[in-house]
């Protein structure tokens, strides 16, 4: 029997809250493996200015340009600015609840690089519930292998990690 996504992400008894790595200083500096950005840049689209908010060491914005985008990549607060733009990026994880908030209030397409329970958060079910339709889920073949940025202490407690787009296509699931 196959279930719809909406029942898979929203009916589920799940908790609300599941450890996916350490809360200390280190946790949200870990950069994108460029190949997560070739896999996903047939998705992002081509004809609108893309907004990489979250800076790190401003890899990821170079390599999104080098895809052809139109890309506003700056060192600055995501929550103070707003562009016309669909934001792209791997939001820092410990704020993931207020970026989500924020991208839903102003309407904004995204496709952000989460950890996969992120859908089974309580925040997540509420802010789509009524639009899961909009929801892209992109899956990666394989676990994404993220870099510690510069002085940064690696941790091994990695979570698996999917790419959510919102209001980006029309399919539920694809596979990169």
């Amino acid at each position: 029997m196959c279930m719809n996504f909406k029942k898979i992400i929203f009916k589920l008894n799940m908790p609300n809250k599941i450890p996916t790595h350490k809360k200390d200083i280190n946790s949200d500096c870990y950069e994108t493996p460029e190949y997560c950005w070739d896999l996903i840049k047939e998705y992002i689209p081509k004809d609108k200015v893309i907004w990489e908010p979250f800076y790190l060491n401003g890899s990821s914005g170079e390599k999104l340009k080098s895809l052809g985008f139109d890309v506003i990549h700056k060192e600055e607060d995501f929550f103070e600015n707003d562009y016309d733009a669909v934001v792209v990026s791997n939001p820092p994880w410990s704020k993931n609840k207020q970026i989500l908030q924020k991208l839903k209030q102003t309407n904004k397409q995204f496709i952000l690089l989460v950890p996969i329970n992120l859908i089974s958060t309580k925040y997540f079910r509420d802010l789509f519930i009524n639009e899961i339709d909009k929801i892209t889920l992109f899956l990666f073949k394989k676990r994404v292998s993220f870099r510690p940025a510069e002085n940064v202490k690696a941790s091994s407690n990695y979570s698996v990690s999917v790419f959510i787009g919102y209001n980006i296509c029309e399919k539920q699931i694809i596979y990169l």
